[in-house]
């Protein structure tokens, strides 16, 4: 098998840009070509970026693409990936991996009777940062974890994002949009999730559009956006996760385990870098000794300082993972995985009971300092 695979995306809107200007960072991926619903836009990010511009079916039947990323809105991520899988072509998709359990199984069934491959974001867990902390785990440090908070919350992405309308819709809400990166996290620190109960609601029933371009437009809202779930791990661990975009101001941290000997203070599961710090018996807390992880370093500038970004990290390690025959750590069954938690959180809100999971997963293999730069250029 060669070494480099040939990546086509679909969906060419704000997330294309990430794909577009990291993928060269790491080794076997080369992106050949890029579609989108609107000709046009897929037509300026070929010329953005020096790839060539096709119709979806053009991309479908591109007998130099080997992996196709899909990058559509949250509701027609089951539809594009199964045409991808039924073109032949591995696929690796932007979160969530479906809006349905049911649909997450159709695509596990039809990619193992084709013999392809599915991925899927997040790959935020691979970052420095969080193999930091999932090494000091792994290594004992705050003894076996029994128990843990996660919060995201804020306003809304009507704040800041140029068309917010579909987050607000099903298959968006802040458990389906920012719940894989907590899920994904906490699979990669402690393992699988056993059963989950939840408490949901929203704050209103439209939003108001305060960025541009559509500045003043009302949206509607059809999924809850204040959530209050409990996570009960097969390890035996509790987790409280609250995601909430119904929250002005808050003061809690983004994630803290606590552990049969310390505690473990994670940054946030969004981003790969940060500073994570812990404590022992002593109740001192301390930040852990950094460690020189690729994944962990300054590459990009943002408002808020300069931040690392190593998105398609995850991406390059399916890519890899094929060549090599081995697991994905963004693989289908952690992604399904996923979707079952976060699905089975909105079916306790709705039906105020614990759901049991119908699925399960291992934890990734640990991405330590070789490991990652092995991935790299």
């Amino acid at each position: 098998m060669p070494r480099e695979l040939g990546v086509g995306i679909i969906g060419c809107g704000n997330i294309s840009t990430t794909y577009f200007a990291l993928s060269p960072l790491f080794k076997g991926l080369k992106v050949l070509a890029c579609a989108d619903l609107n000709h046009e836009a897929a037509k300026l990010r070929a010329e953005e970026y020096g790839v060539k511009a096709q119709t979806i079916d053009e991309l479908l039947a591109n007998d130099e693409i080997d992996l196709i990323v899909n990058l559509t809105i949250p509701a027609a991520h089951f539809a594009v990936s199964r045409a991808i899988l039924e073109a032949g072509k591995h696929v690796y998709s932007e979160k969530p991996l479906t809006v349905t359990l049911e649909e997450g199984k159709a695509l596990q069934k039809l990619a193992k009777e084709k013999g392809l491959s599915v991925g899927c974001a997040p790959d935020t867990f691979l970052g420095g940062a969080h193999q930091l902390a999932r090494n000091y785990i792994d290594q004992g440090g705050v003894g076996r974890i029994t128990s843990g908070t996660c919060h995201v919350m804020s306003p809304g992405m009507e704040m800041w994002h140029p068309n917010p309308g579909f987050f607000f819709l099903e298959g968006g809400g802040p458990i389906l949009d920012l719940g894989p990166y907590y899920i994904a996290n906490l699979v990669n620190l402690i393992g699988p999730v056993k059963r989950v109960g939840a408490l949901t609601s929203m704050a209103r029933k439209t939003r108001t559009v305060t960025s541009e371009p559509l500045k003043g437009q009302e949206i509607p809202v059809e999924t809850p956006t204040n959530i209050h779930a409990l996570l009960e791990f097969a390890n035996g661990a509790t987790i409280t996760l609250s995601a909430s975009w119904d929250v002005w101001s808050h003061r809690h941290a983004n994630m803290e385990l606590y552990g049969t000997e310390g505690s473990l203070f994670v940054p946030d599961p969004n981003f790969f870098g940060g500073v994570v710090e812990a404590s022992g018996r002593n109740k001192d807390i301390q930040p852990l000794e950094p460690w020189d992880h690729p994944f962990g370093k300054f590459n990009q500038e943002s408002p808020q300082g300069p931040r690392a970004n190593y998105r398609t990290a995850g991406l390059a390690d399916m890519a890899v993972a094929i060549i090599d025959g081995r697991d994905a750590r963004c693989s289908l069954d952690r992604a399904l995985h996923g979707v079952d938690v976060m699905t089975s959180i909105l079916k306790s809100g709705e039906e105020r009971r614990f759901i049991e999971l119908s699925t399960t997963c291992t934890q990734p293999a640990a991405l330590g300092i070789e490991e990652a730069q092995a991935l790299l250029k």
